[in-house]
């Protein structure tokens, strides 16, 4: 009688080194574990992506955990997993897991700052101005072509009309319409005849670009309402961060030996 206190003793200490083993597993499959880190690493990609933390989200991820545990069971009961194919797959899915952990740490160490943010935000912002055109235009490949539709403009042509000829097949059957866009979406050319005109008017000479002539009505002006630093932040954040891992990117490959 005196051992079963000892015995009942052993037992506890048992499971309690057991808990935190089973902790690590999600379920086993045919005897094979799942690990919890599998799990955890599916639920951060959910969550990255937009979707809440639930139990709902992740009994479907254990699912498809259990799922992908059973078919890669199965292909290497049939030996897929030595084949070429699967073994280039898997290194490219390595290759991939490392590259990208790379990034994040990458972005992590090399914080954009919001003084960075800002200074691209106050750039942007110049470079844009503070107005928006709504223009149309007619494309034509010579320069007699715009000068002749020039003439017939002045001897009172629709422009809507005219636009017909053009050479552009994204505004030529709208009449030329190119709606409202910033001058800096346009060549150098083009913006620059563009910003000069009243409203109402068109070129009186044609313009050249590398595209061809253009003849140019401008239809109205407006202010640019921009967004402010705060609306703006998390998409400038995430080109800048995209620009510094392509600039990295483009500094490694270049100390690379590559033959």
């Amino acid at each position: 009688m005196k051992n079963i206190p000892s015995r009942l003793a052993l037992t506890l200490a048992a499971a309690c080194v057991a808990l935190p083993a089973l902790a690590q597993n999600v379920t086993t499959v045919n005897g094979a574990a799942v690990p919890q880190s599998r799990l955890d690493v599916m639920v951060a990609d959910q969550k990255n992506q937009g979707t809440p933390d639930s139990e709902q989200m992740r009994g479907a991820i254990k699912e498809r955990l259990i799922a992908l545990e059973v078919l890669s069971q199965e292909a290497t009961k049939k030996g897929l997993d030595k084949g070429v194919p699967a073994q280039a797959r898997l290194d490219l899915a390595r290759q991939s897991v490392l590259a990208n952990s790379y990034i994040q740490d990458y972005v992590k160490t090399h914080p954009v700052s919001d003084a960075d943010i800002k200074a691209e935000y106050d750039k942007i912002k110049a470079q844009l101005g503070d107005k928006e055109y709504k223009a149309r235009h007619i494309l034509v490949e010579k320069e007699e072509e715009a000068q002749a539709i020039i003439e017939k403009l002045g001897k009172g042509g629709k422009f809507e009309e005219l636009a017909k000829q053009s050479k552009d097949p994204g505004s030529k059957d709208k009449g030329g319409d190119l709606g409202w866009s910033n001058p800096a979406g346009y060549v150098k050319p083009f913006s620059e005849a563009m910003t000069k005109l009243q409203k109402g008017k068109y070129t009186t000479s044609p313009v050249k670009s590398d595209f061809g002539y253009h003849v140019i009505k401008l239809e109205d002006v407006r202010p640019i309402k921009a967004p402010s630093l705060d609306e703006a932040k998390p998409q400038l954040k995430q080109r800048l961060e995209q620009m510094r891992i392509e600039k990295h990117i483009a500094e490694l490959r270049s100390k690379a030996s590559v033959k």
